[in-house]
């Protein structure tokens, strides 16, 4: 049975899949889709987190589907912009987690994870298969993936 870690970049599912099909991201679809047949070492979903009982609702579904979630708080910058980056924390944890994987599994299309993507295929002999939104990931990050999946109608709500 392969062994798989998951990692899910919550806010850019959230957000490319809310920007290309006005649709949410269907997280008991994906799990049971990625999960079948398989041995899952290692789930996490990386989140912000607002405080706000829709959010924490939400948290509590990816814990029942079996992920671990993982928060940063929310920060308002004066500007108005927002800042909850989770690109070093979703690396480090994958990195930790490679060598008892056959198969690493991220759901995000940010193209700073194309190193990282590189270093599992090159350096640990690891497939490192790719979910995203097509139009909106990196296509660095598709072509340093040994799979590349996209998120369509099947993988949304």
């Amino acid at each position: 049975m392969q062994n798989i870690a998951i990692f899910v970049d919550v806010q850019n599912v959230y957000y490319t899949t809310r920007q290309h099909y006005r649709r949410n991201f269907d997280y008991n679809a994906f799990w049971r889709k990625v999960t079948q047949g398989r041995n899952v070492i290692a789930a996490f979903a990386y989140a912000t987190h607002r405080g706000d009982n829709k959010q924490t609702e939400f948290q509590n579904i990816l814990r029942a589907i079996g992920f671990n979630v993982k928060l940063k708080p929310f920060i308002q910058r004066a500007d108005g912009s927002a800042k909850a980056d989770w690109d070093v924390g979703i690396t480090i944890d994958v990195l930790d987690y490679a060598d008892q994987a056959d198969q690493i599994i991220l759901v995000s299309g940010d193209g700073d994870f194309d190193l990282l993507a590189d270093k599992i295929t090159r350096d640990k002999g690891k497939q490192f298969h790719v979910y995203g939104v097509e139009a909106l990931s990196a296509g660095s990050l598709i072509k340093a993936a040994t799979q590349f999946t996209p998120i369509d109608t099947d993988l949304l709500l």
